[in-house]
């Protein structure tokens, strides 16, 4: 605290001795030419105290309101009374008016991100809920219609459908562990080709049922990485190159390596993404022209790949022509770059 705010909340008080000193100086001056008697002194003694009963009755008043203030605010529900409550009246009410301000703020701050993380909850819950009952009603349907008939293909059809209903569990799993990511993940030396393998078989009966062709190449390769983590973000991405590929066409998975890292391709030569679209497909629930034609578009799946992959220190690009195709790439840094991105995260 310093001296000049110091003074300056005590300026009153210095009023109040400045004019009483003023006065008794004022008297005894004139009092000079002739001895002061009792009369003098008490005259003196009653204007002080006449000045000092002043000071103090409209200290209590300006206090009294002060406090009223105060005391209708307490009883006001929510942190909305901050913004009413009265101006400091010196420097120590400055500085707690200014704690109680930034309390408010941070407060308001993080009831905000919790209302819009309840918000987003409830409606991937309800997105949930709703898309997972066509994969449900699917199976019910080829079964119902393959009661006399059953045949290996129909059996594809249903594991078709199995895998749906788990992909979406999964994915409630993976979103709900999301802002707890730092709790759940271990770096470990993994290789990129077990894990590319793990996603196709989990996805082996939704290639079989589109007769898709899968061409792999260069996938040897060594990353610092969590392995569960990972097969969620390509298995999301060559989920969707399955979802949008035409029946009979090729899905190309493949590595290309620069001197700062290693990609990985995922691609397509489905329906392709419209060029108004591209800058989009990231966003939490954005399914664009093709969420329209596709009903089982949710929009969720890449945005939480690339949450997901910012995370573990990757990055995630899309390029594609609509009606020609997309291409996929997952950035692996070298092990220099990611460790210094981690780092920094």
């Amino acid at each position: 605290m310093k001296l000049f705010y110091y003074l300056l909340d005590k300026k009153f008080l210095i009023l109040l001795y400045l004019t009483t000193s003023l006065f008794t100086g004022a008297v005894i001056y004139m009092g000079e030419s002739t001895s002061l008697n009792k009369s003098d002194g008490l005259y003196v003694v009653c204007v002080s105290l006449f000045i000092f009963v002043i000071y103090l009755t409209v200290e209590f008043t300006l206090k009294r309101k002060h406090f009223s203030i105060l005391k209708k605010n307490s009883l006001s529900e929510g942190l909305d009374w901050v913004n009413s409550i009265p101006s400091p009246m010196n420097a120590e009410q400055r500085i707690y008016h200014d704690l109680l301000i930034k309390l408010y703020q941070e407060a308001n701050k993080k009831m905000t991100e919790h209302n819009t993380k309840s918000i987003e909850d409830l409606e991937f819950m309800t997105m949930w809920v709703h898309e997972i009952k066509t994969p449900i009603a699917a199976s019910k349907l080829i079964i119902e219609n393959s009661v006399n008939s059953p045949s290996e293909k129909v059996l594809y059809s249903i594991e078709d459908e199995i895998n749906k209903i788990e992909d979406f569990v999964q994915m409630t799993l993976f979103y709900s562990r999301s802002d707890d990511f730092a709790k759940d993940y271990a770096i470990h030396s993994t290789n990129l080709n077990t894990i590319v393998n793990d996603c196709i078989i989990r996805e082996y009966s939704s290639i079989t049922n589109k007769n898709l062709s899968l061409n792999m190449d260069n996938l040897d390769l060594q990353i610092d990485t969590d392995e569960k983590w990972l097969e969620f973000i390509i298995k999301q991405i060559l989920d969707n190159a399955i979802k949008y590929s035409s029946i009979n066409s090729v899905i190309k998975i493949y590595v290309q390596q620069t001197e700062k890292e290693s990609v990985l391709y995922i691609e397509d030569s489905g329906i392709g993404i419209k060029a108004e679209d591209i800058a989009r497909v990231f966003d939490k629930s954005f399914t664009g022209n093709n969420g329209r034609n596709f009903y089982t578009s949710t929009g969720i799946g890449l945005y939480l790949s690339q949450k997901f992959a910012k995370k573990l220190g990757y990055n995630i690009t899309v390029s594609s022509e609509y009606g020609q195709g997309t291409k996929v790439s997952i950035h692996f840094p070298k092990c220099s770059d990611y460790f210094k991105i981690q780092d920094e995260v």
